[in-house]
């Protein structure tokens, strides 16, 4: 699978798995998965909302930088699956 093939946030989980400790990375970006690509925002799935709110706390810079070395002004949105539009949280 080409880096082209694969969704933008598979890319900058590649990425991230190479800077973060392996067990930290399992234990908060195992449970995401992407969930759309508007072109200036993508949606990620999270499993709860402490995983949501940790990723937004400690690691949202790292994501930041690294999706913005990928794709310039695209913006993250961390939604905790099961949640209706209504209650969805933005990072």
């Amino acid at each position: 699978m080409t880096a082209s093939d694969q969704n933008l946030w598979a890319q900058v989980l590649k990425r991230l798995s190479q800077e973060v400790e392996p067990e930290e990375f399992r234990r908060w970006f195992s449970t995401t998965s992407y969930a759309s690509d508007s072109g200036d925002q993508i949606t990620v799935w999270v499993s709860t909302e402490s995983v949501r709110r940790h990723l937004a706390t400690h690691y949202l810079s790292d994501i930041e930088r690294t999706l913005d070395s990928l794709r310039p002004h695209t913006a993250i949105r961390f939604v905790v699956a099961g949640l209706g539009d209504d209650e969805d949280v933005d990072a």
